[in-house]
């Protein structure tokens, strides 16, 4: 048997084994083009809380003073009606009663239903149970916060941290109900949260490279299959069944399409850690918060009204203060300053934050007042949507190894995007290639919806129309097992 006979006989059976995956994923990744896997975005988990009590809070100092080591991150929001700082130090979270200053034992259910009540008040609140991990609570980002306590607040679900009692996640009725069929299927979570579960990654991977190797072998027999000069039949194709004939046509059409997302499904997954990089920097201890004021005395400040979380944080070794507001601008407040303020932190400050980055010295910077093709925004409901990248900001280069960029919110002076030479390339291959996310398309609505479907129809059809002769090609084997002279040994159609 000739190598070309392999070739067609291995696009054969890879088709059968892999035809009705592909269609599964093409129909799943239609569904995420507008209803994508419930996450909490900084934007919703913001929109939700109520506004900060200053009045009776206690100055930060006073609050950290019996803890052994410097925390790296501080916050102060309210947890229902009740005022809560939430210290991190290293993987771990201690929370803190912000008017007496004690530590607040393990949350109850008590406790975890004040925080849901307060979501969305007026609407019943129902607790469903305690969850280790479910269908919609997959990411490892949510692990230091497991087992997660689950209510139900209207038609919604909610999911409380079990560690710190605050609101981790959301997952409305319309995105559970869409995302059977859209991102649990598309990412083959029913392999999640089992025994299979070491197995689900190594599942993913090797199966889109299964894919792309069958998409690769299509490709090839197609285009030689086809002719300028029309066959006997009078067509281009030598096919005469009809889902013969439209597998051929509709694979030249669309089959490097299907091919890049083929490819660049395989490569979201990081496979054998192609993309991975230098870690970024360990996080700092705070400085001393002594010359920041307290909280009660930005009762003075109308900037300051409004305001449902306050963020600690160290720039450049400098202690400030951010001040959140639902959607609004942070306010920033600085040692020596009675109020928040909207402006750029000092210049100096933020080059010495990015060194601190990215390891070493800036070789070049550059301010962005626009999206370019490496720092953008996406929806929400996407993979990318819970990435807050916020206008004007300031990306500075590294001249080292990896060709470090790091991008820094100017007013926060906080890490927006860190890339390195690796991640640009994944940016590309897996991003671009995968959710085309080139600003002339996504800015150009809805062009870039109708090409997406467009094209996720023709993968569909593709895979359903090999879906359709694999399993005929298996009917007729099990009515009439081939011999050594049959047709099914000698032809490569």
């Amino acid at each position: 048997m000739n190598l070309r006979r392999y070739l067609y006989l291995g696009h054969r059976w890879l088709g059968i084994a892999l035809a009705w995956l592909m269609l599964l994923w093409f129909v799943s990744g239609a569904v995420m083009l507008y209803v994508g896997y419930p996450k909490l975005t900084p934007a919703e988990r913001l929109a939700h809380l109520p506004a900060l009590a200053l009045a009776e809070v206690l100055p930060p100092e006073q609050v950290l003073a019996g803890l052994p080591v410097r925390p790296t991150a501080l916050r102060l929001s309210m947890q229902g009606e009740q005022a809560v700082y939430v210290a991190r130090l290293g993987q771990e979270s201690r929370v803190f009663d912000a008017r007496t200053g004690l530590p607040l034992a393990q949350p109850d259910a008590e406790r975890w239903h004040r925080v849901a009540a307060a979501w969305a008040p007026g609407l019943p609140v129902r607790m469903l149970g305690s969850v280790q991990e479910d269908a919609w609570t997959h990411s490892r980002a949510l692990d230091p916060h497991r087992p997660l306590q689950l209510f139900s607040v209207g038609d919604d679900w909610l999911y409380l941290s079990g560690v710190t009692g605050e609101v981790v996640r959301d997952a409305p009725a319309f995105e559970r109900r869409w995302g059977w069929l859209g991102a649990w299927l598309h990412w083959l979570y029913p392999l999640r949260g089992g025994v299979a579960e070491v197995f689900w990654q190594d599942f993913v991977i090797y199966t889109a490279l299964a894919a792309t190797l069958l998409t690769l072998l299509g490709l090839w027999i197609g285009v030689g299959r086809w002719r300028r000069r029309r066959y006997a039949n009078g067509c281009h194709t030598p096919y005469r069944e009809f889902w013969l004939r439209w597998h051929h046509l509709i694979g030249l059409w669309g089959g490097l399409l299907v091919l890049l997302w083929a490819l660049s499904g395989l490569l979201s997954m990081n496979p054998w850690r192609i993309f991975d990089g230098r870690k970024p920097p360990a996080a700092v201890g705070l400085p001393s918060l002594a010359d920041l004021p307290a909280p009660a005395q930005w009762l003075t400040c109308t900037a300051s009204a409004g305001t449902v979380e306050v963020l600690w944080q160290s720039v450049a070794g400098q202690p400030l203060a951010v001040l959140r507001r639902g959607n609004a601008a942070p306010q920033v407040l600085l040692p020596a300053t009675a109020c928040p303020q909207t402006g750029e932190l000092p210049a100096d400050w933020l080059r010495r934050e990015a060194e601190r980055q990215g390891g070493g010295s800036v070789q070049a910077s550059e301010r962005l007042s626009a999206y370019d093709f490496h720092y953008y925004a996406r929806a929400q409901h996407t993979m990318g949507g819970h990435l807050e990248r916020p206008l004007p900001a300031l990306r500075y280069r590294f001249s080292d190894a990896e060709a470090t960029w790091v991008t820094l919110d100017p007013v926060t002076g906080s890490v927006v995007q860190r890339s390195t030479r690796a991640k640009r390339w994944q940016r590309v291959l897996f991003a671009l290639f995968h959710s085309w996310d080139w600003l002339p398309l996504l800015e150009c609505r809805p062009l870039w919806d109708l090409a997406m479907i467009v094209g996720s129809v023709g993968g569909a059809v593709v895979s359903l129309s090999g879906l359709i002769l694999g399993w005929r090609r298996l009917q007729r084997r099990r009515q009439s097992p081939p011999t050594a002279a049959s047709p099914e040994c000698t032809t490569g159609s």
